[in-house]
């Protein structure tokens, strides 16, 4: 059997990129041919020799098939180790996946090409975290232009009326719910639940097994909530400053207050007047540290604290996964236990 996992990030709202949706649209008719010339399964559910398998949108998704799953089920990824989940676009091979896999897991308005090929597959049994995790709206970098001078206040309209416009053509616009939620563990489980329960229609005979895995999952991430929640507790109120607002869930779960240098867009590059605002924030709250994020260039970030005479360090958003790290023995939980060390050591705590 076939699972797969997709993930659509409430980038709801994220519209592809008129060149990406080109693509995508001949690689969807290109899947449909070939799905055309392909044999019907057996109509048997939950059986094969490889068992459910399972394809993943990208890595967090991934991840809780794995652990609910586990040796019953094969997970794939539709997402490249340590890409830009954002910008994936999907071969002819892996649209066609979609409609064959036992299980698809994936986060609508986050990929683009993963929706599409939802749509126009179909799949039989599918899981969209964003209905389990209950994504929620997130402030982004823009509270406010006091100070600006009329010129500046101008061009922050123009950003404003180009930023609406991409989120039509480049794939990064998120609409109003932020995607992030995993960085949340308590709302991973969630999807972890969700994913239990369609594996169960897919192969009722181990309906039992995924219970028992989504549990374990659980209870590991009610583990890393609460190593959190000590880790931080003497943090509640802190500043956290980011590259862009992709932390939005980690500070509600554990109150703290972040501020983006850029909007959810981590390709975004800041306004003057906003860089100037980030400039109050961190001398009024007595920031030490300003966040930059794998996987996005931290240029901007590191030039503004160096200008602030500020540190700064790295966090994980976790979409990805390195193969290096994945040889590591890496997961979910290290690398958020990683951010969770960043984090003790960078903000101004009590």
């Amino acid at each position: 059997m076939t699972t797969v996992l997709t993930t659509r990030e409430n980038r709801s709202h994220e519209i592809p990129r008129a060149a990406g949706a080109a693509l995508t649209s001949l690689v969807l008719a290109g899947a449909a041919t070939l799905a055309g010339c392909s044999a019907q399964g057996s109509g048997t559910s939950g059986g094969g020799s490889d068992g459910v398998t399972v394809l993943a949108s990208f890595y967090p998704l991934q991840y809780v098939a794995q652990q609910v799953g586990g040796d019953l089920v094969t997970v794939d990824n539709l997402t490249p180790p340590a890409a830009e989940p954002h910008d994936l676009e999907l071969s002819p091979v892996q649209v066609r996946e979609i409609g064959t896999a036992d299980l698809v897991v994936y986060l609508s308005g986050f990929q683009a090409a993963v929706d599409e090929g939802v749509e126009s597959r179909a799949p039989e049994h599918v899981v969209d975290a964003a209905d389990a995790a209950e994504l929620v709206e997130h402030s982004g970098a823009e509270e406010g232009h006091e100070g600006e001078t009329e010129a500046e206040h101008a061009e922050h309209a123009d950003e404003h009326t180009d930023e609406d416009a991409g989120t039509e053509d480049d794939g990064h616009g998120h609409g109003a719910a932020d995607p992030h939620f995993w960085l949340d563990p308590s709302r991973l489980a969630a999807v972890g639940q969700a994913v239990a329960d369609e594996l169960a229609e897919v192969d009722p005979e181990h309906a039992d097994e995924y219970a028992a895995g989504a549990l374990r999952l659980g209870e590991q991430l009610d583990d890393l909530d609460q190593e959190m929640a000590d880790g931080l507790a003497a943090c509640q109120g802190a500043t956290l400053v980011t590259s862009h607002t992709a932390f939005g869930y980690l500070a509600d779960r554990y109150a703290l207050e972040q501020v983006g240098i850029s909007e959810l867009d981590p390709e975004a590059e800041p306004s003057p007047a906003r860089l100037r605002e980030i400039r109050d924030v961190v001398e009024a709250n007595g920031v030490a540290t300003l966040f930059s994020e794998t996987l996005v260039s931290p240029r901007v970030t590191e030039t503004l604290a160096a200008d602030l005479g500020v540190r700064t360090a790295v966090l994980d958003p976790l979409e990805g996964l390195s193969e290096e790290a994945t040889a590591a023995g890496e997961d979910y939980v290290s690398v958020m236990r990683a951010n969770l060390a960043a984090l003790e050591e960078g903000l101004v705590c009590a």
